[in-house]
């Protein structure tokens, strides 16, 4: 799959802020822009649903809205590696990560892809995205059954070992698609957004590809080369260059809502919502590790502030009128003050409440915002994955395997659907841990969790309603809701 490729370049480099905010990933190639011509077989479906390039003002539309995924620069190449078949299954990239779907894919779409190629598109691929490698895929209904997982939750199967250090054993396995065991569990998880990637602290949902003491650029381009190797079946490393030019392309991304349906543009009446306010105040957006962290910034020595999100403050002084516009607005305004300030009790989540560095307490005082630190972005500033017993035996779907771990010292034994962080460190304390992700650009990829747990942002407003004993009113569930789809 290849297009023959006038190659524009201008070497442009990016505002002062933005280099600034980027210091931590050390970027210093310039942005290359492609003009496609003659694209006799273009890559993936890019040229059929794109041109060759994007203004950074293109929105796509969603349920909610409107998502717009820019590039500062004002352009957004399509004709790049990113969007190219470099393996041998035909997937690129943009195979899981589109931009009118927050840099993600939604169940919704990759239906629609099934429906249109009879199941045949490079992303039903056996190697991950069936539920088992080995599964029947030898006519439509045989294709439809194998890749549910895939159709249903937009989940990507990851298969992993247990640890030759493990601190456990596996002790049985449930697998309703009998194929895993102790050398390849299999693990069905979400495809992170590659955008907001700035704001990065830990590369995948389980930490897998960051390695202490690299820069988080030096952790994106392993990453880059690892995800061609496996998920596109590459039977040759990446070119320096190519994995280069990937991480260029998605570290200048910046992805968020730009219009509710309802309370219409986001970055109006002086505020800060909507992707590409007009002081591009994402892609401006100071960050460095541990900016905000609940135990104290360790640049500045600042103590934790919880008031995380202030993209809507100025509305608080601009809102009149009792319009459903107004009303809407007013409703996101609500929202952001319960994400920022409505106790909440912290029970139960391994990674805090038995975590010396907060005391071990039994009960963790805080907010949303405790755990989704970053201003204005919402993910973890520094690396602590955490359990919230999203993978328990209680929670788990018919769908979902279930794996009997054992604890070689203890003989303790536990039972989840995915082991987490501990498939990497081999830690009993680490199963079923993984990370926070960035919260921008929510309304745009469901379902959420990095199981697909919940199906709608309702859905996470309730688990954690329930999971903490919160006790939202019914005005509180629903402001919060408007927040979080504005993002």
């Amino acid at each position: 799959m290849r297009c023959s490729l006038t190659t524009i370049v201008k070497q442009r480099q990016p505002p002062r802020s933005l280099a600034l905010r980027f210091a931590h990933i050390a970027i210093a190639t310039p942005h290359l822009l492609f003009t496609a011509s003659a694209c006799a077989d273009p890559p993936e479906e890019a040229t059929a649903a794109f041109s060759a390039t994007v203004s950074s003002d293109q929105q796509y539309a969603n349920s909610l809205g409107t998502v717009a995924t820019y590039d500062p620069a004002g352009v957004i190449d399509l004709g790049g590696p990113f969007f190219q078949s470099l393996g041998s299954n035909g997937r690129s990239c943009f195979s899981c990560h589109r931009l009118d779907q927050g840099m993600s894919i939604t169940p919704s779409s990759i239906q629609a892809r099934f429906t249109a190629t009879r199941g045949t598109d490079p992303l039903f691929a056996t190697v991950d995205g069936s539920n088992s490698p080995n599964a029947d895929i030898s006519t439509l209904t045989a294709r439809r059954a194998a890749f549910s997982m895939l159709l249903n939750k937009g989940l990507i199967r990851v298969g992993l070992p247990i640890p030759a250090n493990a601190e456990f054993t596996l002790g049985a396995v449930d697998d309703p698609y009998h194929f895993a065991s102790a050398s390849q569990l299999s693990l069905f998880r979400r495809p992170l957004p590659t955008t907001n990637l700035g704001f990065l602290t830990t590369v995948m949902w389980d930490g897998r590809e960051t390695t202490a003491g690299n820069t988080i650029d030096a952790d994106l381009l392993a990453q880059t080369n690892t995800a061609t190797l496996t998920h596109a079946q590459a039977t040759t490393p990446l070119t320096a260059a190519q994995a280069r030019a990937i991480v260029d392309f998605e570290t200048a991304l910046f992805t968020g809502q730009y219009r509710d349906n309802v309370a219409q543009e986001l970055a109006t009446k002086g505020s800060n919502g909507g992707a590409a306010a007009p002081s591009d105040f994402l892609a401006t957006q100071p960050f460095y590790l541990g900016i905000n962290d609940p135990l104290g910034d360790p640049r500045t020595g600042a103590a934790f502030n919880p008031m995380v999100f202030r993209l809507y403050d100025a509305w608080a002084s601009t809102l009149t009128g009792a319009g459903p516009k107004n009303q809407a607005q007013q409703s996101i305004l609500r929202g952001q003050t319960v994400f920022n300030t409505k106790p909440i009790a912290i029970t139960g989540v391994a990674g805090l409440n038995d975590n010396p560095a907060f005391g071990s307490p039994a009960i963790l005082r805080g907010t949303c915002s405790i755990c989704h630190d970053t201003p204005n972005v919402g993910n973890h500033s520094v690396g602590l994955p955490l359990n919230l017993g999203l993978t328990d035996a209680a929670r788990r779907t018919p769908d979902m395997p279930l794996y009997t771990l054992k604890n070689l010292a203890t003989r303790a034994t536990v039972q989840v659907t995915d082991p987490g962080r501990a498939l990497i460190t081999g830690k009993w304390a680490d199963i079923g841990k993984f990370k926070g992700p960035i919260l921008r650009g929510l309304a745009a990829r469901p379902p959420y969790f990095h199981n697909g747990f919940a199906a709608t942002l309702t859905d996470v407003i309730n688990f954690y309603d329930t999971r903490f004993a919160i006790r939202f009113t019914a005005q509180e569930q629903a402001d919060l809701l408007a927040f979080l789809q504005s993002l």
